[in-house]
C-alpha cells in the first residue's frame, strides 16, 4: 500500500491545513476535544457555535466537501475528503451538532429525495442553518431495529394520502435542538419484520410530536425520547418506496458507522502516560506485569486500527468503496476505549472520583470517557451487530440462526404476556 500522497492531494492538503490555521486552534495534545476548551457549555451555546463555524466554513468552500455545488458542496473525491478529515483533526473545531444531518441524513435525501425536496433541504443543511436528527430506535428495537413498532397508518385510500405516526422513539441526539429528523416506522404488520418498513423525514415542530431529555450518569442530557402522537407525514416526506423503508434504513445506518468512526477519548498515548506517572504498590505502575501485558496489548490494536483504516484510505484513493471491514474499526475502537477509560480510572484509585480537569490527572479525561465510552458500543451498531456483519460479509460464515425468520411480524411472539403473539 502507497500511503503518500499525489501532487493534487498534497496541494489539498496544504490548502485545507491553511484554512484551518486561518479559523482553528491547534490542539495542545493529539487527544484533545473541543469539550474540554469550552467554558460556556450550555446547550444554546454549543448550537450557537457548532452553527457560526459551519457557517464559516461553507462561506469559505470547506462545508460538506463530497457535496455537489448545487447542493452547498465542493465535489471534491472520497479521498479529498478524508484528508481534510486528518488535518481537522489537528485542531479544536466545533463539533456535535451538524454531522448527523450532514453524515447521515444528507446522503439519503440526496439519493431517494425529489429534486425540489433536495433543493430545499440540502444547502441550509451544508450551512447549519436547519439541524437534522435521526430518529430511529426503540425501547424494544434497538440491535434488532428490524423489530420496531412504531405505527405508520395511511390517512385514506389514495396514493398519495398523509400517513399518521404513532408510538415512541429512544436514545435520539440532539432531537431537543434539532429542526427535522429521518425516521422509520412500521407500515404493514403482516409481513415478514424486514418487510413492512417504511421512511420518513419530518418537520421535528409537527403538531403531536413531545420531546423528553434522558438524563446520563456523566451529568448529559444529549439524548432524548421522542413520542409520536397521531403526528400528520404527507407522503411527499416519505423516502423509498412503502415497505422498503429497511433498505433506506440500512443505506443510513452503513453511513453511521462512516460518520461514528473511531470511538473518542483517551488512547494509548495518554494510558502509557498515566501508568508512568501513578503508582502501584508504591512503585511505578509502569513496572507491574499486567500494566506492562495491558499495554501491549492496546498498542497492537492501535497500530492494527491505523493499518485497517490506512487500508480504506488506500481503497478510496483508488476510487473503490470500503466494504463491511468497516465495522471492524468502530468494533474494536469501541472496545478498547471503554477498556483504557476503565483501567485508566483503576491506576487512579481513589482519584478517579474526582472529575474536574484542573485537579485531577488527564485533564478528566478517563473519567468522562468512563462514562460516555459504552454508548459508542451501541452507536452505529452494538458489539453484537457487527461481528455478524463481519463474520457474514467478511469471513463469509453461515449467517446467525433466526427464529423469525420467515413469520409475519404479527405472529412473532413477543414474551411479554404468557400467549401473546404479535406487537
Amino acid at each position: 500500500m502507497d500511503f503518500s500522497d499525489t501532487t493534487e492531494e498534497a496541494a489539498f492538503r496544504m490548502e485545507a491545513r491553511a484554512w484551518l490555521d486561518a479559523n482553528a486552534t491547534p490542539k495542545a495534545h493529539p487527544n484533545q476535544t473541543w469539550a474540554s476548551v469550552l467554558e460556556d457549555k450550555t446547550r444554546d451555546n454549543i448550537v450557537r457555535l457548532c452553527k457560526e463555524f459551519q457557517s464559516r466554513r461553507h462561506a469559505d468552500g470547506w462545508a460538506c466537501l463530497h457535496w455537489p455545488t448545487e447542493y452547498g458542496g465542493r465535489g471534491c473525491t472520497a479521498i479529498e475528503r478524508v484528508i481534510y478529515g486528518q488535518e481537522e483533526s489537528r485542531y479544536i473545531v466545533p463539533r456535535g451538532v451538524v454531522e448527523i444531518g450532514q453524515g447521515m441524513a444528507g446522503p439519503i435525501l440526496m439519493k431517494y429525495a425529489t429534486a425540489d425536496q433536495k433543493a430545499r433541504y440540502l444547502p441550509p443543511m451544508a450551512t447549519g442553518e436547519e439541524i437534522w436528527c435521526q430518529i430511529f430506535s426503540e425501547a424494544s428495537a434497538g440491535s434488532d431495529l428490524a423489530g420496531l413498532r412504531m405505527a405508520a397508518t395511511k390517512d385514506g385510500d389514495a396514493d398519495d394520502a398523509d400517513w399518521i405516526l404513532d408510538g415512541e422513539k429512544i436514545w435520539t441526539s440532539g432531537a431537543h435542538y434539532s429542526d427535522f429528523g429521518i425516521t422509520i416506522a412500521r407500515s404493514d404488520g403482516a409481513v415478514a419484520k424486514h418487510k413492512g418498513l417504511t421512511f420518513f423525514f419530518i418537520d421535528m415542530k409537527s403538531p403531536g410530536i413531545s420531546i423528553a431529555p434522558i438524563r446520563q450518569i456523566s451529568g448529559s442530557s444529549h439524548f432524548n425520547s421522542v413520542r409520536f402522537d397521531n403526528v400528520r407525514v404527507p407522503d411527499a416526506q416519505r423516502l423509498g418506496a412503502v415497505g422498503e423503508g429497511w433498505k433506506v434504513a440500512l443505506a443510513t445506518l452503513m453511513n453511521e458507522r462512516v460518520s461514528v468512526g473511531e470511538a473518542p477519548g483517551p488512547d494509548f498515548e495518554q494510558i502509557f502516560a498515566l501508568a508512568q506517572t501513578v503508582e502501584l504498590n508504591d512503585r511505578p505502575a509502569i513496572e507491574n506485569q499486567m500494566v506492562r501485558s495491558k499495554l501491549a496489548h492496546w498498542y497492537c490494536e492501535t497500530a492494527g486500527l491505523k493499518n485497517t483504516r490506512m487500508r480504506s484510505v488506500s481503497a478510496l484513493s483508488r476510487g473503490e468503496t470500503p466494504g463491511p471491514e468497516n465495522s471492524i474499526t468502530k468494533l474494536v475502537s469501541a472496545t478498547k476505549a471503554q477498556d483504557i477509560a476503565r483501567f485508566g480510572a483503576d491506576l487512579m484509585d481513589q482519584c478517579a472520583v474526582i472529575t474536574d480537569p484542573d485537579l485531577v490527572l488527564g485533564d478528566g479525561r478517563f473519567q468522562q470517557s468512563y462514562m460516555q465510552s459504552p454508548a459508542m458500543r451501541i452507536a452505529g451498531g452494538t458489539d453484537e451487530i457487527l461481528r455478524n456483519i463481519i463474520a457474514e460479509h467478511v469471513l463469509k460464515l453461515p449467517s446467525e440462526p433466526r427464529a423469525d425468520k420467515g413469520l409475519a411480524f404479527s405472529e412473532i411472539p413477543t414474551g411479554n404476556v404468557a400467549g401473546e403473539t404479535g406487537p
